[in-house]
């Protein structure tokens, strides 16, 4: 893909800003509210991105998780983990470098991700 660049051992690549872009422009092709896309690479070294995105039902939550999960395997990338995706109140989605945070409206404004990681860049993913 691009140029790679090596932080704290890792080697990093635009491809996670790729897929997490995919993730966010998935999310909002099924009617996501308020997606955003996190930069973590300063933050944390666990994951390199995170995707934030509301849905307005149950139905509509798990709609989201599941596209974005097809376009990812579509990529050939495989999710690590699912949680939550039963009570559909907070679905959360781990594909190693980027995570995919899926919410209901309650409990996006309860967790408050955006301010809790505020350290994190925010990524213009409509024009990535």
């Amino acid at each position: 893909m691009a140029i790679a660049t090596e932080r704290k051992g890792r080697h990093l690549t635009s491809a996670s800003l790729h897929r997490a872009c995919l993730c966010a422009r998935t999310a909002a092709e099924n009617k996501a509210r308020d997606v955003r896309v996190l930069d973590m690479r300063g933050v944390t070294p666990l994951y390199d991105y995170f995707v934030l995105a509301s849905g307005a039902s149950r139905r509509q939550v798990h709609t989201i998780a599941e596209e974005v999960d097809a376009a990812m395997h579509r990529e050939g990338d495989v999710r690590l983990s699912i949680e939550g995706y039963d009570a559909s109140k907070w679905v959360v989605q781990d594909y190693g470098d980027v995570v995919v945070h899926v919410f209901d409206p309650a409990a996006r404004e309860y967790y408050a991700l955006e301010e809790l990681w505020a350290d994190a860049g925010k990524v213009d993913w409509e024009r990535e």
